[in-house]
């Protein structure tokens, strides 16, 4: 078979040499993921995304070399070459051509499945931009949906949002590269995909929840690190299952009924104008907050929202603890042990930071435990170092799952909407301040969402039944203050 003479040039020689080794690269690379059992994020980018790029253009080259060599030689020749299948020199090209194609479209679709399964994947979506996603990606693995791919709720079904993620992502892999990316990345995101089409694949609204016991643990910050519990009934469901959602804390998402708000907040932190539409009765009520009212001119500029499951539960995946409720999960496991004087206290001291980064805020961590036992607990620190040794490893693994520096990623700045306790949550409705005009109040009674049925340190528990409606027991004497002001006013999250 006669090689034509117009590939003889410079522009097809090098798409020859890219061609070339971009198949042996893909090829070498392809059975080192096979072969190896150890992954790298690179090593997908490479095999799936640049390296055909680089391919694609080798191919373009070949051709276009010719066409360039063919059009410089002497006027009236023909600038395309003639097709004869009668001539066997192209018939010979044309069957070449024709099983190179074929072998190109079949490898080249084989290669696009794995593309498309790869930039779909959670290695790719978590460590491919190591920096900016590690806090998302660490808290991800720590969260009830770590089974759960990231474009399962961030893209869901369909090739319209599909099409909105890549081009999202394209702006994004320019902002790693540029630096242009904010620190801590702002949320609520902007244009997500509702959670109906995502969230309610699994978690359907007709789908309701029973009411469920719910025991909490927690140390106070004395010298005996004393343990206080809370079990509460926690009121997701009605009393009885065939109720359907007209109780509970999922009433919220009766589909019986609508509920709108409006906030001029991006973070969704204050909602001033709530309102609630009966679908079956076409029953309509306004609520607005009498100590933040929306002005008229707002209210028709601000976007009116429909509330959805992401209005409460904001951080289902990615959920960044504070200090105290990492600390006491860690003792509660034994990671920090509670044996050791003042530990609690200790702990929160050392978290308050902040830190520019994580090496800085491992070695203050190490440095001050120790210092603290060695001047004032001597004897521990001479006799049971190995207890020291495990509280500030307990203590640097748990702040390493929810503190990031070099992004400022904290649980300030991602708060939790579930409870009360760090954000208002709850109370940015149910504040006993958001009326109607016919005087109706969005309640802020605390057993219409649960009922505490324990309370106590370990040797003074209280008890009640789960028909009685038992007061709150503050731990710490603060008066009445619990009663009369939001949780977070003194909760609001002091560590990073």
């Amino acid at each position: 078979m006669k090689i034509p003479k117009t590939i003889y040039n410079w522009l097809s020689v090098i798409g020859f040499i890219l061609v070339i080794n971009s198949i042996l690269l893909i090829l070498v690379l392809f059975l080192f993921s096979v072969f190896t059992p150890h992954t790298n994020i690179y090593n997908g980018v490479f095999t799936y995304i640049i390296l055909p790029v680089i391919l694609v253009i080798g191919l373009l080259l070949i051709p276009i070399g010719m066409m360039v060599k063919r059009r410089k030689r002497k006027t009236g020749m023909q600038r395309w070459p003639v097709l004869d299948l009668n001539v066997p020199h192209s018939r010979q090209w044309l069957v070449m051509i024709s099983i190179f194609t074929f072998l190109f479209l079949i490898i080249s679709a084989m290669g696009s499945y794995e593309a498309f399964n790869y930039t779909e994947s959670v290695e790719f979506c978590g460590k491919l931009c190591h920096k900016v996603m590690a806090p998302e990606y660490i808290t991800y693995q720590n969260s009830p949906h770590a089974r759960v791919r990231c474009v399962e709720c961030h893209v869901g079904e369909g090739a319209s949002w599909y099409v909105k993620s890549k081009l999202s992502g394209m702006y994004q892999v320019y902002s790693v590269l540029f630096h242009k990316y904010p620190q801590p990345i702002p949320t609520p995101i902007k244009n997500l995909r509702p959670a109906r089409e995502t969230c309610e694949r699994c978690h359907w609204p007709q789908k309701f929840y029973p009411r469920s016991l719910r025991t909490q643990r927690g140390y106070l910050t004395d010298s005996l690190n004393t343990e206080w519990n809370v079990s509460m009934l926690m009121k997701t469901g009605p009393t009885y299952s065939s109720m359907g959602l007209t109780e509970g804390i999922h009433w919220h998402i009766n589909p019986n009924m609508k509920i709108e708000y409006m906030t001029s907040a991006r973070d969704r932190e204050s909602i001033p104008w709530v309102r609630y539409t009966n679908l079956k009765t076409g029953e309509v009520q306004i609520f607005q907050d009498t100590e933040n009212m929306l002005s008229e001119k707002a209210k028709d500029t601000l976007e009116v929202r429909t509330m959805d499951c992401m209005d409460c539960h904001n951080r289902p995946s990615h959920s960044y603890k504070s200090a105290p409720v990492y600390i006491d999960n860690a003792m509660v496991r034994g990671s920090i042990p509670k044996e050791l004087p003042f530990i609690k206290k200790v702990a929160m001291n050392v978290l308050k930071g902040p830190w520019s980064t994580s090496d800085s805020a491992m070695m203050y961590i190490h440095d001050s435990v120790t210092h603290f036992y060695k001047m004032n607990y001597p004897d521990i620190y001479r006799n049971s170092h190995d207890l020291i040794d495990q509280a500030i490893k307990g203590i640097e693994e748990e702040f390493s799952k929810n503190v990031f520096p070099e992004m400022k990623a904290t649980s300030d700045k991602y708060l939790n909407h579930i409870g009360h306790l760090e954000s208002d949550g709850c109370f940015r409705c149910h504040s006993d301040r958001h009326k109607s005009e016919k005087g109706k109040v969005i309640s802020k009674n605390c057993n219409m969402c649960h009922t505490i049925i324990a309370q106590g340190t370990t040797k003074e528990m209280k008890y009640g039944s789960l028909g009685d409606v038992m007061g709150f027991i503050h731990p710490v004497d603060v008066k009445d203050k619990w009663q009369t002001n939001f949780c977070s006013e003194c909760h609001q999250t002091l560590y990073p």
